[in-house]
Protein backbone atom coordinates (compact mmCIF):
# COMPACT_ATOMS: atom_id res chain seq x y z
CA UNK A 1 0.00 0.00 0.00
CA UNK A 2 1.22 3.57 -0.97
CA UNK A 3 0.09 6.58 0.73
CA UNK A 4 0.52 10.48 0.21
CA UNK A 5 1.46 11.63 4.04
CA UNK A 6 0.06 14.79 5.25
CA UNK A 7 3.11 15.71 7.54
CA UNK A 8 6.26 17.72 7.16
CA UNK A 9 9.35 15.62 6.65
CA UNK A 10 10.82 15.61 10.11
CA UNK A 11 13.74 13.40 9.79
CA UNK A 12 15.77 15.93 7.78
CA UNK A 13 18.97 13.70 7.98
CA UNK A 14 19.60 10.11 7.97
CA UNK A 15 22.35 10.51 11.11
CA UNK A 16 19.29 11.58 13.32
CA UNK A 17 17.69 8.21 13.35
CA UNK A 18 18.06 6.29 16.11
CA UNK A 19 16.20 3.00 17.07
CA UNK A 20 14.20 1.49 20.57
CA UNK A 21 12.33 -1.23 21.67
CA UNK A 22 9.82 -1.64 23.51
CA UNK A 23 8.46 1.90 23.11
CA UNK A 24 4.50 2.31 23.52
CA UNK A 25 2.25 2.76 20.50
CA UNK A 26 3.79 6.61 19.06
CA UNK A 27 1.16 8.72 16.79
CA UNK A 28 0.69 7.28 13.49
CA UNK A 29 0.41 8.87 10.10
CA UNK A 30 -0.70 5.78 8.43
CA UNK A 31 -0.85 1.72 9.58
CA UNK A 32 -1.23 -1.48 8.13
CA UNK A 33 -2.64 -4.37 10.62
CA UNK A 34 -1.55 -7.65 9.02
CA UNK A 35 -2.42 -11.51 10.29
CA UNK A 36 0.60 -13.47 9.44
CA UNK A 37 0.00 -17.49 10.68
CA UNK A 38 -0.99 -16.38 14.53
CA UNK A 39 1.69 -13.52 14.56
CA UNK A 40 -0.44 -10.24 14.55
CA UNK A 41 2.01 -7.40 12.73
CA UNK A 42 0.89 -3.71 12.53
CA UNK A 43 3.38 -1.46 10.55
CA UNK A 44 3.23 2.00 11.41
CA UNK A 45 4.49 4.97 9.40
CA UNK A 46 5.43 8.10 11.69
CA UNK A 47 5.94 11.26 11.33
CA UNK A 48 9.42 10.60 12.01
CA UNK A 49 10.15 7.50 10.39
CA UNK A 50 8.62 3.84 11.50
CA UNK A 51 7.45 1.67 13.91
CA UNK A 52 6.84 -1.84 14.06
CA UNK A 53 4.43 -3.81 16.24
CA UNK A 54 4.55 -7.61 16.92
CA UNK A 55 2.06 -9.68 19.03
CA UNK A 56 2.80 -13.42 18.88
CA UNK A 57 1.60 -16.36 20.95
CA UNK A 58 4.69 -16.43 23.02
CA UNK A 59 4.56 -12.32 23.79
CA UNK A 60 4.91 -9.25 22.05
CA UNK A 61 7.60 -6.57 21.10
CA UNK A 62 7.70 -2.93 19.66
CA UNK A 63 10.76 -1.72 17.26
CA UNK A 64 10.93 1.74 16.83
CA UNK A 65 13.41 3.32 14.15
CA UNK A 66 12.42 7.51 14.25
CA UNK A 67 13.72 10.71 15.26
CA UNK A 68 13.51 10.16 18.83
CA UNK A 69 13.25 13.00 21.28
CA UNK A 70 15.70 13.22 23.82
CA UNK A 71 17.82 10.20 22.06
CA UNK A 72 21.73 11.22 21.68
CA UNK A 73 22.54 7.16 20.45
CA UNK A 74 22.94 6.42 17.12
CA UNK A 75 21.13 4.28 14.91
CA UNK A 76 23.04 0.81 15.65
CA UNK A 77 24.77 -1.40 12.75
CA UNK A 78 23.44 -4.65 14.18
CA UNK A 79 21.48 -5.73 17.44
CA UNK A 80 21.05 -9.38 18.60
CA UNK A 81 19.27 -10.14 22.30
CA UNK A 82 16.74 -11.77 23.33
CA UNK A 83 13.60 -10.73 24.43
CA UNK A 84 11.69 -13.28 27.28
CA UNK A 85 11.57 -15.97 24.78
CA UNK A 86 12.40 -14.54 21.63
CA UNK A 87 15.33 -14.25 19.38
CA UNK A 88 15.97 -10.40 18.29
CA UNK A 89 18.25 -9.76 15.12
CA UNK A 90 18.83 -5.83 13.90
CA UNK A 91 21.21 -4.61 11.20
CA UNK A 92 20.78 -0.92 9.40
CA UNK A 93 23.04 -0.06 6.35
CA UNK A 94 23.19 3.34 5.38
CA UNK A 95 24.57 4.23 1.36
CA UNK A 96 25.27 7.32 -0.52
CA UNK A 97 23.78 7.22 -3.58
CA UNK A 98 24.56 9.36 -6.87
CA UNK A 99 21.36 11.38 -7.85
CA UNK A 100 20.38 8.71 -10.60
CA UNK A 101 21.09 6.10 -8.82
CA UNK A 102 18.99 7.72 -5.81
CA UNK A 103 16.07 8.60 -8.11
CA UNK A 104 16.50 4.41 -9.87
CA UNK A 105 16.63 2.80 -6.21
CA UNK A 106 13.80 5.31 -4.61
CA UNK A 107 11.42 4.01 -7.69
CA UNK A 108 12.28 0.30 -7.59
CA UNK A 109 11.69 0.34 -3.89
CA UNK A 110 7.88 2.23 -3.74
CA UNK A 111 6.77 -0.31 -6.55
CA UNK A 112 7.93 -2.95 -4.87
CA UNK A 113 6.46 -2.11 -1.32
CA UNK A 114 3.38 -0.59 -2.99
CA UNK A 115 2.15 -3.69 -5.09
CA UNK A 116 3.27 -6.01 -1.47
CA UNK A 117 -0.16 -7.11 0.37
CA UNK A 118 2.58 -7.02 3.18
CA UNK A 119 3.87 -3.48 2.63
CA UNK A 120 3.69 -0.17 3.61
CA UNK A 121 5.07 3.22 1.99
CA UNK A 122 4.38 6.63 2.49
CA UNK A 123 5.67 9.54 0.66
CA UNK A 124 6.80 13.01 2.19
CA UNK A 125 5.06 16.30 0.73
CA UNK A 126 7.84 18.04 -1.80
CA UNK A 127 9.63 15.44 -2.80
CA UNK A 128 8.75 12.30 -4.67
CA UNK A 129 11.31 9.95 -2.99
CA UNK A 130 11.03 11.53 0.34
CA UNK A 131 9.64 8.23 1.68
CA UNK A 132 9.71 5.61 4.27
CA UNK A 133 9.00 1.82 3.29
CA UNK A 134 8.15 -1.53 5.30
CA UNK A 135 7.34 -4.53 4.16
CA UNK A 136 6.93 -7.95 6.46
CA UNK A 137 7.09 -11.54 5.74
CA UNK A 138 6.61 -14.66 7.54
CA UNK A 139 9.22 -16.98 7.82
CA UNK A 140 8.63 -20.70 9.77
CA UNK A 141 8.92 -19.47 13.22
CA UNK A 142 10.07 -16.28 12.27
CA UNK A 143 8.87 -12.79 11.35
CA UNK A 144 11.08 -10.97 9.47
CA UNK A 145 10.62 -7.02 8.47
CA UNK A 146 12.89 -4.74 5.97
CA UNK A 147 12.39 -1.11 6.18
CA UNK A 148 14.05 1.51 4.06
CA UNK A 149 14.47 5.54 4.72
CA UNK A 150 14.91 7.74 2.12
CA UNK A 151 16.81 11.49 2.48
CA UNK A 152 16.64 12.73 -0.91
CA UNK A 153 18.56 15.77 0.20
CA UNK A 154 21.37 13.87 1.37
CA UNK A 155 21.46 10.92 -1.37
CA UNK A 156 21.04 8.91 1.39
CA UNK A 157 19.14 5.67 1.45
CA UNK A 158 19.29 3.55 5.10
CA UNK A 159 17.73 -0.02 5.05
CA UNK A 160 16.83 -2.19 7.88
CA UNK A 161 16.25 -5.95 8.43
CA UNK A 162 15.01 -7.41 11.55
CA UNK A 163 13.80 -10.78 12.29
CA UNK A 164 12.25 -11.72 16.02
CA UNK A 165 11.84 -15.88 16.41
CA UNK A 166 11.04 -17.76 18.58
CA UNK A 167 13.43 -20.50 19.57
CA UNK A 168 14.05 -23.85 20.13
CA UNK A 169 13.13 -25.65 23.21
CA UNK A 170 16.01 -27.27 24.93
CA UNK A 171 16.02 -30.89 24.15
CA UNK A 172 14.61 -30.61 21.08
CA UNK A 173 16.29 -30.98 17.92
CA UNK A 174 16.17 -29.31 14.89
CA UNK A 175 15.58 -31.80 12.01
CA UNK A 176 16.23 -30.37 8.42
CA UNK A 177 15.00 -32.48 5.12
Amino acid sequence: MLTSLKTAYSDTRAGDLAWALGREPLPALAELDLELSGARVQLRLLGASHQVLLDKEHGSCSETVACIPGSTAPLPLGVSKRIGTWEYEFAARVETLSAGSFLGRAQELLALVADHPNGLAGTFPGSPTAFTALLVQRQGEQVAWRTWHSYPQEGRLVSTRTRVGVPLREGVEQVSA
